[in-house]
């Protein structure tokens, strides 16, 4: 095919040039018909040679794809085998089921230790203690107050420094007032406005 073009376009050049010295459009006009066979010629080799490719690209997708189908079967079918391989190893070596009491015990939860608390206690530690019920007469001693109360990261109330919901944790000392101001809420479990009202009275 290229053969071809290439002696579709040296013709087209010799009549051109043929063109020029004679003077005649006739042979311009053929060496331009030439050159636009010989583009054609081109266009459809080009696009002979794409389709060829596309289904190359095709085939070679469709063997990988049987070949993981292959692959996915084979495993498939070896997954029953190990299973029974592995009951099997389960079974006593005589082959027989023998007496259950042969068989071992399943280990039982091992309890925490003491120093260790459990998960509902680490979930009743992690819960933030209700907020106390103050009296309207002791809340206003308390906004005026600066004693220092200490307050807990991410957590919305604040507590006296002997509160024991805060054992182990990282506190934060403010003052009371400011920490009203802020819009933390006094723990229900110290009751830290009525202590501080009290001792101001």
């Amino acid at each position: 095919m290229l053969y071809i073009v290439l002696l579709l376009v040296l013709a087209a050049l010799g009549l051109l040039v043929t063109a020029l010295i004679t003077g005649t459009s006739l042979w311009a006009w053929v060496s331009i018909g030439l050159s636009v066979l010989a583009g054609l010629l081109l266009l459809v080799d080009w696009l002979r040679r794409r389709k060829r490719a596309d289904a190359d690209d095709a085939a070679d997708s469709d063997t990988d794809s049987d070949a993981d189908a292959d692959s996915a079967e084979e495993k498939d079918e070896a997954a029953p085998a190990e299973e029974d391989a592995e009951q099997t190893a389960l079974l006593p070596a005589t082959g027989e089921l023998g007496d259950p009491a042969d068989v071992p015990e399943p280990k039982a939860e091992k309890p925490a230790s003491e120093g260790e608390p459990t998960s509902e206690a680490k979930a009743v530690r992690d819960t933030p203690p209700g907020v106390e019920e103050t009296a309207p007469e002791d809340l206003e001693v308390v906004k005026e107050l600066e004693d220092e109360v200490v307050v807990v990261d991410e957590y919305p109330r604040y507590h006296l420094v002997d509160c024991g919901w805060l054992s182990g944790r990282d506190t934060i000392p403010i003052g009371v007032g400011e920490a009203r101001q802020l819009g933390f809420t006094p723990c229900a479990r110290c009751g830290p406005d009525a202590v501080l009202a009290a001792a101001h009275r």
